[in-house]
């Protein structure tokens, strides 16, 4: 009997929501679009034992020792406290397959599409302002020689009447059991339960009515976007068997580095180097931003570390119109090399504001930021002067 626990690697006692996490973790790990096309079946597996343990009834046939989707497979040495919740013909179903006095549908050739999972990578500009990207994706798509019926006939694309089930999907088969015999239901394997058949079906899906194709995608990227968000894009997965409703695509959104600016939140940071003379006596520069040059003030007596702000200049926020801020910090060139005549003067200055100072003043951060404005003030005083 599978193992539909071990396939998601949880517990026997897992909650629901616990499930559904390991099943997303799971299928974004070994889905064919990410992990490779040699992952398809590792992927169907899991989707089959999500599909099993997130079914409530299903579930509860797999903690008492019946394979759902095998039934033939359930173990007989299950727990027997599960048999006092099970009717007889559940009894004889787990331990001789097929199904004992119960009725059962064909099963439908139209099935609904998977979800197919893709990744696009952005810039930042279009993160702050929303645009349109394209993504390629592996999925299935309608098959264009049967146009999806799975029929090679197109004038008589109908599938008809399963002859050996007539249309039921499953056939009446004697079963000699420890009680006598019991008449068992099972899958029609000559129609594999579907109750009807394809005369002549396509040899380019083999009656599917898809095939695996490869497809470029439009992605309407919102403003204000973050990295790591899934977009959900409704019926642009996989079609599904036979005319069936196609899948979601879901894609994630990574926005790549940028040279000039770092986000945080709904603001941008960058940092800017100016030469001592400009800190101190202030002057005005030009940035680049998103929406052009822009003139920016650097105070008198700005000191390393101070940050300038450039209001609504920055991130869009999502689902809205207003923007967040550009935060740039200044980083003050103290030069290295220094001629005589600079030399000279910044003497002078040490003679005119330092004094005797011989020993550093010890403060914590709290108490610094009340005086780091000090130096470059006198400093400003001193070439005033």
């Amino acid at each position: 009997m599978t193992d539909y626990y071990k396939i998601l690697g949880v517990d026997h006692n897992a909650s629901d929501d616990e499930i559904r996490k390991a099943y997303r973790k799971m299928s974004r790990k070994y889905h064919p679009d990410i992990a490779g096309a040699e992952f398809e079946e590792k992927f169907k597996e899991v989707n089959a034992a999500y599909d099993v343990l997130s079914n409530p009834e299903k579930r509860r046939m797999v903690d008492m020792g019946v394979d759902p989707n095998d039934p033939s497979a359930g173990s007989a040495g299950a727990s027997g406290a599960g048999f006092a919740d099970m009717g007889m013909g559940d009894i004889f179903s787990q331990f001789f397959g097929g199904s004992f006095g119960t009725s059962q549908g064909p099963i439908s050739r139209v099935q609904p599409g998977e979800d197919s999972l893709a990744e696009a990578k952005i810039d930042l500009k279009t993160a702050i302002f929303g645009g349109n990207v394209s993504v390629r994706i592996t999925a299935f798509g309608v098959c264009q020689d049967c146009s999806g019926s799975g029929s090679a006939d197109s004038a008589n694309s109908a599938p008809e009447q399963c002859s050996q089930c007539h249309g039921t999907g499953f056939c009446q088969k004697v079963v000699r059991t420890m009680l006598g015999q019991m008449v068992s239901s099972m899958p029609c394997d000559k129609c594999e339960g579907h109750g009807t058949i394809i005369k002549n079906p396509c040899q380019n899906c083999r009656g599917r009515g898809r095939v695996r194709a490869v497809r470029e995608v439009g992605v309407n990227v919102p403003a204000g976007i973050r990295d790591g968000s899934r977009l959900r894009l409704a019926s642009q997965g996989s079609v599904g068997e036979c005319g069936g409703p196609a899948g979601d695509l879901y894609v994630d959104i990574h926005i790549r580095a940028d040279k000039q600016f770092t986000r945080n939140g709904d603001d941008l940071h960058c940092w800017i180097t100016v030469p001592m003379s400009w800190a101190v006596l202030g002057h005005d520069v030009e940035i680049e931003t998103f929406d052009g040059s822009q003139k920016l003030e650097i105070p008198a007596g700005c000191q390393s570390d101070d940050t300038v702000t450039l209001e609504n200049l920055g991130v869009t926020k999502l689902r809205s119109k207003d923007r967040g801020n550009i935060i740039v910090h200044v980083l003050v060139q103290i030069p290295t090399k220094l001629s005589a005549e600079e030399r000279s003067l910044i003497s002078k200055f040490a003679n005119l504001h330092d004094g005797d100072v011989k020993h550093v003043k010890q403060n914590s951060l709290d108490e610094q930021s009340g005086e780091r404005k000090g130096f470059f003030s006198k400093l400003k005083e001193a070439f005033a002067g």
